[in-house]
């Protein structure tokens, strides 16, 4: 990967008196950053940014996020035009290799992506040595580590084919494993995977098929599944990909690396937020309630929060949200289910967010995890499986961000600085003197 920022100026740092002059570097679109990188051998001080929500900490060419725009970009592209255009396995394309495929690439690549499907057959054996009531995330975390064992002729980050076989099989095996977690904690036979369906089909069917009765794939839940899979593919230096880079710098392995990024993801702050979202209507329980809860969020003294409203990098509408909200619609009418008690809670919980004036004002509109937890919920996955769709989806994301710090020349190890309160310097003193 080429640098490509470019000089931009000097920002001036006066410390102690001394005057220091930082490079302030630009990216082709975003905020300027200021280099810091000679700071402390200059001055001897270290910048001070609990969860570097200040700090530049790579150069990317992947995503591009503007949170007060709304805006969300793969390599360019606005996130609804893929979502409205383009597959999944398309969008994957694009991610890992910085354009849009030709006809023959995506061919080539699809081709490529349905004949990794399987899994070793020892990894069934593997599954099984996990209790029956694991949490499927627990199960990915683990099963993911472990495809280092199986497929180790692939962990050579030097090697160009071996990265890129590795992140062709992640790809592929991911709806696998995650199918086989959802179905081992259900108690169900595992479903192999078949190469003439696509990628949201496969996985529907892996997940819902038994033995005695096949599962006939709806093309507007495998459209929408396909779609959920785009809207989560990659959100830039978020706090998963940064666990997936920083195990990177390391030289970890490329299946470590994504494993360490699957137990980021599985915390309630990050990828449980949609579970989080349906844990909330659940306890509304009904629309009459409604009205309780609303008030509740709103009074500064109670510590009730709307889960799935607002989101930290948005301040206005989450572009994701939009094309979310349309897909949730056509999957909640093609199942015919609003009727359902927590549904109908949701349905009516989001139409007052979008137009009580309280919500409009402070841009509490409903985020994709609010739309993502109803949908995936009306599909017949538990909340439990949730944050499991989102590394899937996520994992090609993960690949990239990885695949661009493996060849970024001026990528070192990860070692973020600190400032210490403990205690100073004491001579140690003898336990028969304590």
């Amino acid at each position: 990967m080429e640098n490509k920022v470019t000089p931009k100026g000097t920002a001036q740092l006066t410390v102690n008196g001394q005057t220091h002059d930082l490079p302030i570097l630009g990216g082709s679109i975003g905020p300027d950053v200021i280099d810091i990188r000679t700071l402390y051998k200059n001055t001897g001080m270290f910048t001070y940014d609990p969860g570097f929500t200040s700090t530049a900490s790579c150069e990317s060419t992947i995503t591009y996020i503007d949170g007060d725009e709304g805006t969300l970009l793969y390599r360019g592209y606005p996130i609804d035009q893929l979502a409205e255009n383009a597959s999944f396995i398309e969008v994957a394309y694009l991610l890992l290799h910085g354009e849009l495929p030709t006809t023959q690439d995506l061919h080539d690549f699809d081709w490529t992506i349905r004949r990794h499907t399987m899994l070793h057959d020892q990894f069934d054996a593997f599954f099984r040595g996990f209790r029956r009531d694991a949490h499927p995330m627990a199960i990915m975390v683990g099963s993911v580590g472990a495809l280092s064992a199986f497929y180790h002729d692939s962990t050579d980050v030097n090697d160009l084919r071996a990265r890129e076989i590795s992140a062709h099989r992640m790809i592929a095996k991911m709806p696998t494993i995650a199918s086989r977690a959802y179905k081992y904690s259900i108690g169900q036979p595992f479903v192999s995977p078949r190469n003439e369906l696509d990628y949201a089909s496969n996985f529907l069917r892996m997940c819902f098929a038994v033995p005695a009765e096949d599962y006939v794939v709806s093309k507007t839940l495998a459209r929408a599944m396909d779609k959920i899979f785009i809207l989560h593919a990659d959100h830039e230096q978020n706090a998963s990909t940064s666990t997936v880079r920083l195990a990177g710098s390391s030289g970890a392995n490329p299946f470590a690396c994504i494993a360490s990024g699957i137990a980021s993801l599985w915390g309630p702050a990050h990828g449980g937020a949609n579970e989080a979202a349906l844990n909330m209507l659940a306890e509304i329980g009904s629309v009459d309630r409604i009205p309780e809860y609303i008030s509740k969020a709103k009074d500064k003294n109670d510590p009730f929060r709307l889960m799935g409203f607002g989101h930290r990098v948005y301040k206005n509408y989450d572009p994701r949200a939009k094309v979310m909200r349309e897909t949730c619609h056509e999957v909640l009418d093609a199942l015919d289910v609003r009727d359902e008690p927590l549904l109908a809670v949701a349905m009516e919980l989001e139409k007052i967010a979008l137009e009580d004036p309280y919500f409009v004002e402070k841009k509490l509109y409903p985020n994709i995890d609010f739309y993502s937890g109803i949908t995936l919920k009306a599909m017949g996955f538990p909340t439990e499986m949730f944050t499991v769709l989102f590394a899937l989806a996520r994992t090609v994301g993960w690949i990239a961000q990885w695949g661009e710090m493996i060849e970024d020349p001026s990528q070192k190890i990860g070692r973020p600085r600190q400032a210490f309160t403990g205690s100073p310097i004491r001579d140690f003193v003898p336990l028969d003197k304590r």
